[in-house]
């Protein structure tokens, strides 16, 4: 693998949404600069660099006040670029890592001081090679107090995840929701099966996120609109927003992250489901210790 790739929109529109002040991009990436944090030797794909101060650029631009920076697959389990993104924020990115099922409890704390509030667990096979549950449920069992658990997987898995969610002991995240088949409404298969898990346990939340991975209808994801809008509704205590910027694996279809935050009003249609999804519900995932 050496040709690196970009997949994110070089001149993205400003959005016609405007976020209300506090607002948090709660899904995002960084990627190297490779010069300083190379990437992993297991990495699935070779982005381009989309350092920090093109996040922080890009967060300015769009109307958002604070990030939450998730560990790239590409960087393997070396948090160094999310970590080094997280000290030039400015006291505006929290971030979540990727670890060794092996840590030790001093590099969790060394994690924790750091910025990080959370740990993702990747079952996307085309991404990992190795997703050991046991392990990770070692790992859920000793994370610092107020953290939470991510977890990343497709819909035709949820099942089969289900005992090994149930055993985790801290809050859970979903990525993405579970990455759905939106064209099937919001009656479908896969969301009925989604209500099921949040209607399992109270402290399950998602990521209301990623049109442009999930809608196969495109720009300007119309059938995202609709599966996601019901949801959000029914869960707005439990409900995160997110660019998914530099979009990892994106390259062939990079959506422009103007349009992603215009989606915002259409799955939370007024100011008090806008402020929870986008400041009260992030801040008290990741700004706890602030109050």
């Amino acid at each position: 693998m050496s040709e690196r790739v970009i997949s994110w929109h070089a001149n993205p529109s400003t959005p016609r949404y405007v976020p209300p002040p506090g607002a948090v991009d709660a899904h995002c990436h960084v990627f190297g600069p490779m010069g300083r944090f190379p990437f992993s030797a297991k990495a699935k794909y070779l982005p381009e660099d989309a350092g920090p101060d093109a996040l922080f650029a890009l967060r300015d631009r769009l109307g958002f006040d604070r990030n939450v920076i998730v560990q790239a697959s590409c960087h393997g389990t070396d948090n160094a670029a999310t970590l080094d993104a997280i000290a030039r924020s400015g006291s505006k990115a929290r971030g979540v890592a990727a670890v060794d099922p092996g840590i030790s409890a001093e590099d969790l704390e060394a994690l924790h001081l750091g910025g990080i509030r959370g740990v993702r667990f990747n079952f996307l096979k085309r991404l990992v090679d190795d997703a050991p549950k046991d392990r990770f449920l070692d790992v859920a069992r000793r994370l610092p107090s107020g953290w939470h658990v991510v977890i990343y997987f497709e819909a035709d898995i949820l099942e089969e995840l289900r005992a090994f969610m149930d055993a985790i002991p801290v809050p859970l995240v979903i990525d993405h929701m579970g990455r759905p088949d939106v064209t099937q409404g919001p009656d479908g298969t896969d969301m009925r099966a989604f209500r099921r898990l949040l209607e399992s346990r109270a402290d399950i939340w998602f990521k209301a996120t990623c049109p442009d991975r999930l809608d196969p209808t495109g720009d300007p994801w119309n059938a995202f609109a609709d599966f996601v809008a019901p949801l959000v509704a029914d869960y707005p205590e439990r409900c995160l927003w997110g660019t998914d910027w530099p979009h990892p694996n994106m390259q062939e279809m990079i959506p422009d992250d103007g349009h992603l935050v215009d989606m915002i009003p259409r799955i939370a249609p007024n100011s008090a489901a806008q402020h929870r999804l986008l400041v009260t519900n992030p801040m008290r995932l990741y700004w706890a210790d602030e109050g």
